[in-house]
């Protein structure tokens, strides 16, 4: 199986693919420490009086400061995608994360703090807006299946890193260590080739080849980039007007699909336990150590991120997403309930179940790694044809950066209006309902290349109803 995965055939292989997917991957680590970040240091620094005079409304804004950055920026990144590349404008990334670092070794006061967020929101929407279309551009169906995970996994492992590192060190310690990792991405990703897909639109030929021969470590790609050159012609075809993203084909079902699945991840709740792990587990009055279940449920969904990432180019995306939701939901109603009865029926002894939220968070954990932690940024970078793809994203990107400032305020309006029942109630309500439009909003895009997958949505419609009109007929005989 591993010869399979790194060997194509007697003239070429896998594995620079997958090294390159791993150096980018580096940018994906960052991000995770700085989504993560807010989960140790929002409880420290709100009860630390001594070096910080910031009230626990004050640091609620620390997250929600990175998605308003990421939706500002995002535009020109998605611009800048198109005129210098995935890879250029992915390095540009390392810069502000370098300076969030920074502001974090010195800051006492609340809009210090809030400068530092911004910069890390700066750079998410680089990394959405490039990294995603580069790993969807350089690698074969095969390795985008079975790898593009990589990049979730990578968020993950920096979540964990910083639940680690911020329980034993202060703020500005945990910068100093933190900061290396935006810099040994500045060092190491120079080295991987650009999207062929993006050489061959701006014409350069040569340059695409060698990335092929690099990428592929085929000796002859003339075949390989013959095919890709039409593939990318075809798909630049079109103007790309922010008209044709709304009444062409294709491209109205890939942003339709894009942007239930960004609105249905958010509305899960993922995003806010990544986020307030600490504080969830904080209120929820359970008596074991807040600090040891935040590093326990960090450490779960490292692990089996890592263990299912490669699972969904069997699964299938769509079976994948509609199973994830299904169960997520189910946990999510169970934790709804344990709310309930804690806050409104205090004569309910529930001595004897205080491990219900960390083995739910943990539940959750396990049912959203099949889908919806993976599957909405691995389909990022394939459903837009090459023309309007950085306008698809951008808009994406706006989605996502305004679907995360939104929950993370809903879920603080109504812990604090009503308790932390009332969030987790909409979010298993939101996950059921998810879950049945799957079928019908999410495109099976397995096994396939970039083209395959424009000719998909665009014979979709005329596909599914041959199969309905054969099967009709079988039953009529």
């Amino acid at each position: 199986m591993v010869q399979n995965t790194f060997r194509m055939n007697n003239e070429g292989r896998y594995w620079p693919q997958v090294l390159a997917i791993g150096v980018g991957s580096l940018g994906c680590i960052n991000n995770g420490l700085q989504y993560g970040w807010t989960s140790p240091f929002i409880v420290k620094i709100t009860k630390d009086k001594e070096n910080y005079d910031i009230t626990e409304d004050e640091a609620s804004y620390f997250a929600t400061m990175p998605a308003l950055a990421m939706m500002i920026s995002c535009s020109l990144f998605s611009y800048l995608t198109h005129i210098i590349g995935p890879k250029k404008t992915y390095l540009l990334g390392a810069f502000p994360y370098i300076i969030s670092w920074i502001l974090l070794m010195v800051a006492k006061e609340a809009y210090v703090f809030y400068i530092s967020r911004f910069f890390a929101g700066m750079t998410d929407g680089i990394m959405f807006a490039s990294f995603p279309m580069y790993m969807a551009e350089i690698t074969e169906p095969k390795i985008r299946g079975t790898f593009g995970n990589g990049q979730t996994v990578a968020i993950y492992f920096g979540q964990f890193a910083i639940n680690v590192i911020g329980t034993y060190l202060d703020v500005k310690k945990t910068s100093y260590i933190c900061v290396v990792v935006p810099v040994l991405f500045l060092i190491l990703f120079p080295m991987m080739p650009e999207s062929p897909y993006y050489l061959i639109r701006k014409g350069k030929y040569e340059e695409a080849k060698e990335a092929l021969k690099w990428l592929r470590r085929k000796p002859d790609i003339e075949e390989d980039f013959a095919k890709l050159k039409s593939d990318v012609q075809r798909q630049t075809s079109d103007k790309g007007t922010w008209n044709e993203l709304f009444t062409v084909e294709p491209n109205r079902k890939a942003l339709l699909a894009g942007l239930f699945l960004r609105l249905s991840q958010q509305l899960s709740g993922l995003q806010v336990f990544a986020v307030y792990t600490k504080y969830i587990f904080e209120k929820s009055g359970s008596n074991l150590d807040p600090d040891m279940s935040t590093m326990v449920y960090a450490a779960m969904v490292l692990i089996v991120n890592t263990l299912t990432c490669f699972m969904t180019e069997y699964i299938g995306r769509r079976k994948a997403y509609m199973f994830s939701l299904g169960t997520c939901a189910v946990v999510l109603w169970i934790l709804g309930i344990y709310f309930v009865i804690d806050q409104f029926y205090p004569q309910v002894d529930l001595g004897s179940f205080q491990w219900v939220p960390l083995t739910g968070l943990i539940c959750f954990t396990v049912f959203s790694a099949f889908g919806v932690t993976m599957i909405p940024t691995l389909m990022l970078g394939e459903l837009f044809s090459a023309s309007i793809k950085p306008k698809g994203m951008m808009v994406l990107i706006v989605v996502f950066g305004a679907g995360i400032t939104s929950i993370y305020q809903l879920f603080y309006y109504l812990n604090t209006k009503f308790g932390m029942y009332c969030p987790f109630l909409v979010f298993a309500a939101c996950s059921t309902v998810s879950s049945v439009l799957t079928k019908w909003l999410v495109p099976e895009t397995k096994g396939m290349t970039l083209e395959e997958i424009q000719q998909y949505l665009t014979t979709k419609k005329k596909s599914l109803t041959n199969v309905e009109t054969s099967t009709n007929s079988q039953t009529a005989i």
